[in-house]
């Protein structure tokens, strides 16, 4: 039996019936596609993240839907089994429908099983017509990157009442207009329990409290190679960063104390050559 992970297995696991929480990473590339299977995640999201990650952008906004079917295309080569979300990135679905659903489309050929689509009610349009294309679509409410110009910045949402029942009035519009799963950022707890509560689909939290149907998490922040900032949802499993600049650190120190390449690093020159380069009995060094 494949153990791949399918969007009806995600998109009937709520908590509240017993299941268990999911668990998303963002992954960029092969190998930590490869170590996010082997660790047993249930989602990996090949987010536009990857701007600021992997790319040395200050934002979101710059990576293209080739940038992001390039990244979709080095996480599925490694054949997770992990579901894997394209996500879509700025301007990639704000235009026409028929532009919408192509660019779904090139992230699906590259390589994903379903897109990622931010925004509420404004964007059911674009998202009924990716569902109508037959790709399956996760919704993305609350603190929406690549709307931070609008919001004034990365700031936590729903922080009043009439805000959270926004914020649940449009992962309610999500679920209808027929996403699988919604993602829910930057929000108190009370509102990602009430949006989880208030939804038949699982809720996906970052920032967004305990009490949703799972987690995620950028990659990089969770193994420590991320280390310039800290959001106060993050939390470090590991000491990435520090270890391979220890680990260069000592390679270069090898190197120049002539220490590497050893012995064990070496091939060594055979007689037969030795011989035939008028060296015998004395191999270069």
């Amino acid at each position: 039996m494949s153990s791949k992970v399918t969007v009806p297995k995600i998109e009937g696991s709520k908590v509240r019936n017993g299941a268990d929480p999911l668990v998303m990473v963002t992954a960029y590339d092969a190998p930590s596609a490869r170590v996010a299977s082997e660790a047993g995640v249930d989602m990996i999201l090949v987010g536009d993240s990857v701007a600021m990650v992997v790319l040395g952008y200050d934002d979101t906004l710059q990576v293209t839907v080739d940038d992001m079917a390039h990244h979709v295309a080095a996480v599925a080569r490694a054949n997770p089994d992990p579901l894997i979300i394209g996500d879509m990135p700025w301007m990639s679905f704000h235009v026409s429908v028929e532009e919408t659903v192509r660019n779904a489309a090139t992230l699906i050929r590259a390589g994903a099983q379903c897109v990622k689509v931010e925004g509420g009610r404004k964007r059911i349009k674009m998202i009924e017509a990716i569902r109508a294309a037959e790709i399956p679509v996760i919704g993305h409410v609350g603190l929406t990157p690549q709307s931070a110009n609008v919001m004034g910045g990365f700031k936590i949402q729903a922080r009043d009442a009439h805000d959270v029942r926004r914020t649940i009035a449009a992962a309610k519009g999500l679920q209808a207009a027929g996403c699988f799963a919604v993602v829910v950022e930057g929000v108190p707890d009370l509102a990602g329990e009430m949006i989880t509560d208030a939804v038949d689909i699982p809720i996906i939290g970052i920032g967004a409290g305990a009490n949703t149907d799972g987690q995620v998490l950028v990659y990089h922040d969770v193994i420590g190679l991320e280390n310039r900032f800290k959001p106060r949802f993050v939390r470090r499993y590991g000491t990435a960063y520090e270890d391979q600049v220890a680990s260069i650190a000592q390679f270069t120190a090898d190197v120049r104390e002539r220490n590497f390449p050893g012995p064990d690093e070496t091939y060594k020159t055979n007689e037969a050559l030795a011989e035939a380069l008028g060296l015998y009995g004395s191999q270069p060094k």
